[in-house]
């Protein structure tokens, strides 16, 4: 499999995670100029699909189940994921980004506004 063409400017969206940031990736994107990283805000994990996806699993499977053991644990997750896999759909957005943009701002707002403890 190839990469996108060379001429391209290749923008990546990440979450907040830490090994997004280390230094050897700051030094390689340095070194990479056409790559770009933009990371979604801190505490916005429903933007974030694979959230989205372990947040599904856990309501609809995982806690809704009793396991005695993890083999059980594990067959009930595969399960969850082939049934998932059977019916497979793009992702489409519907919220307008002012609107999403509005919500970020509003819960930086309240977060910033918070009483210390």
């Amino acid at each position: 499999m190839s990469g996108p063409p060379a001429d391209k400017q290749v923008h990546i969206i990440c979450d907040n995670y830490a090994t997004h940031k280390h230094p050897k990736v700051e030094r390689w994107l340095k070194r990479h100029k056409r790559f770009h990283l933009h990371f979604t805000p801190t505490s916005a994990s429903w933007l974030n699909m694979i959230e989205r996806f372990f947040r599904d699993l856990t309501d609809k499977r995982i806690r809704r189940g009793v396991f005695k053991d993890l083999e059980q644990l594990i067959t009930a997750i595969g399960d969850y994921i082939d049934r998932h896999n059977e019916s497979l759909k793009p992702f489409i957005w519907t919220a307008k980004a002012a609107d999403i943009l509005e919500k970020v701002k509003r819960a930086r707002t309240a977060r910033n506004n918070r009483p210390s403890e």
